[in-house]
């Protein structure tokens, strides 16, 4: 049985797919993104659909994350 080791994961060599189309990957062909594994055209892709990498993909956007740290009011 065959397996391939990728972002710290070991996988089956059938079972490395993309999460969006379920192509095959290789290590030549793939990227990752929060854990999560992509074909390049598809990664493009989702990235393009919303021009951020946050809600391309389903997740909140990373600046609606941040804390104001602006005072509210001088003394």
């Amino acid at each position: 049985m065959e397996k391939i080791a990728a972002d710290k994961h070991v996988f089956h060599k059938n079972c490395f797919c993309c999460k969006h189309c379920n192509q095959k990957l290789s290590l030549r062909n793939y990227t990752v993104l929060y854990g999560e594994f992509f074909c390049m055209f598809h990664y493009q892709q989702l990235f393009r659909k919303n021009g951020n990498y946050d809600e391309g993909f389903g997740h909140e956007q990373h600046k609606k994350r941040w804390v104001s740290t602006t005072p509210t009011s001088y003394k």
